[in-house]
């Protein structure tokens, strides 16, 4: 019970003192992370393709890669 009101009081501090432009600016910074994991994604997904059509790579690697980079993307 004890360390149920310490969490809960800590909460509240926590709540009442992040104003509405710092959690705009969370959801901001989020978001342009996230379209940066994408964007680099995206470029490894086309030098992957690349690779592939110019025979540096075998169909194999190319799962093996293309799958690594789901993993870590939304998008694809």
């Amino acid at each position: 019970m004890r360390t149920l009101i310490i969490v809960m009081s800590l909460s509240g501090m926590l709540m009442a003192g992040c104003s509405p432009a710092f959690w705009g600016g969370t959801a901001a910074g989020v978001l342009g992370t996230g379209a940066g994991y994408e964007v680099q994604a995206k470029r490894q997904m086309d030098r992957l393709d690349d690779d592939l059509k110019s025979g540096r790579i075998e169909r194999r690697e190319y799962e093996t890669r293309k799958q690594q980079i789901e993993r870590g993307s939304i998008i694809y």
